[in-house]
């Protein structure tokens, strides 16, 4: 349906309103019903939800769900040009040996998908993400603003005495971003990074969101709990020698989390092979230390790499603050997540729409700390507006 802006003639400049109505309008927290219409300017910034009997003339009357634009909380833009190059259902050691092996393009392939699949995740109604880069390739394309990023600067290094190394080559893709605010250096995952690089990650982090690939597979866990793990395959491919290493007899979240102290918020992805005494030792630390703990799901991306799911019943159980991701196209279909919302209808039907809405929306903001412009329908917000149909099948912009 096209859009056409109300013109308000005043005496000093022409005045916009966009007026939107349909069966059901998700705000970022509640789903509303026919009886309130959504009023923003001419730009998406919104004035008001009201009720229809308030509204006036020219109200646009929608088939579908109106919502705010969706937040990709765990993306990999720079991996877009593996798209189909690794095979599905390898576990999770074998892909990320194939992305180590193959990630190495053109640089000008890289570029062109990186341009590609940010327009692809516009069109898709995604208004902002959690980027992870170990490059600077995607900061040229985020300066264009087509969409809101919170870059993730990745680092990654099993052996302590390299840490400090490892730190400064993270620091030095830090200082090539413009907007510092919404950067931050972060782990990569528990398996590849030592304690020490941790703790450097760690005095950097003060008022920063950290995020940490965390308990994806089952291999992960064997490899801190017994050391008997095929990530040993992993190091002796790329000659890297662990015989300083001794395993910790606990799983790897006991290990690493008190190493992330100091971090305002932090964005645990993946939680394919989390377990209950996981969440309440997660939870316990957060109190602890008083940051922010969110939790990604990228369902796709673990049925792709694991072929598992992870434990969303027992999240929801605990009030875990849950958050939607893409992962990267090495390890996914595509970067929407409708997608990934009709995936987990699919797999966990108890579970209403209005709540995994607010995943999609109002949690990734906040995790993301876009919440005072993003996630939801308030006064003031320039959160996007989209329009789904009732069955899920496609998602457009309104704004």
């Amino acid at each position: 349906m096209t859009i056409i802006p109300i013109k308000l003639r005043s005496k000093q400049k022409m005045v916009s309103k966009l007026k939107f109505r349909s069966e059901q309008l998700f705000t970022g927290l509640e789903m509303l019903d026919e009886t309130q219409v959504l009023v923003t300017n001419d730009q998406g910034v919104v004035e008001g939800i009201v009720p229809a009997e308030d509204a006036g003339d020219d109200v646009q009357l929608l088939d579908g769900i109106i919502s705010p634009g969706f937040i990709n909380t765990h993306c990999h833009l720079e991996l877009s040009h593996l798209k189909n190059v690794i095979p599905e259902g390898t576990g999770l050691v074998d892909f990320v040996m194939g992305v180590m092996h193959q990630r190495n393009f053109a640089e000008e392939t890289i570029l062109a998908a990186i341009e590609a699949q940010e327009q692809v995740m516009y069109n898709n109604g995604i208004v902002a993400v959690g980027d992870i880069c170990n490059t600077a390739h995607s900061f040229a394309q985020k300066q264009k603003g087509k969409l809101h990023y919170y870059n993730f600067i990745e680092v990654s290094g099993f052996v302590p005495q390299f840490a400090d190394k490892r730190f400064e080559q993270g620091l030095t893709i830090y200082n090539q971003a413009t907007d510092k605010e919404s950067s931050a250096i972060v782990p990569h995952a528990p398996y590849s990074t030592s304690l020490q690089l941790m703790q450097l990650v760690n005095e950097h982090s003060k008022g920063k969101v950290i995020t940490i690939h965390n308990q994806e597979t089952k291999e992960e866990e064997d490899f801190f709990i017994t050391g008997d793990s095929k990530f040993r395959k992993l190091f002796d491919t790329f000659n890297i020698d662990i015989s300083f290493y001794k395993p910790y007899g606990q799983n790897s979240l006991r290990v690493y989390l008190p190493y992330l102290n100091k971090a305002s918020s932090i964005l645990l992805v993946h939680n394919t092979f989390t377990t209950l005494p996981d969440v309440q030792f997660a939870l316990d630390e957060a109190a602890l230390f008083n940051h922010d703990l969110y939790w990604a799901l990228c369902v796709n991306a673990n049925l792709y790499i694991e072929k598992k799911l992870p434990p969303v019943y027992l999240l929801r159980d605990h009030e875990c603050t849950i958050t939607l991701g893409t992962d990267s196209l090495a390890s996914n279909h595509g970067l929407s997540i409708l997608e990934e919302i009709k995936t987990i209808r699919k797999n966990f039907p108890e579970i209403e729409l209005e709540e995994i809405l607010q995943w999609a929306t109002y949690n990734g903001a906040k995790a993301l700390q876009m919440s005072k412009h993003l996630g939801s329908f308030e006064k003031g917000k320039q959160p996007g507006v989209l329009l789904m149909d009732e069955n899920l099948k496609q998602v457009k912009r309104l704004v």
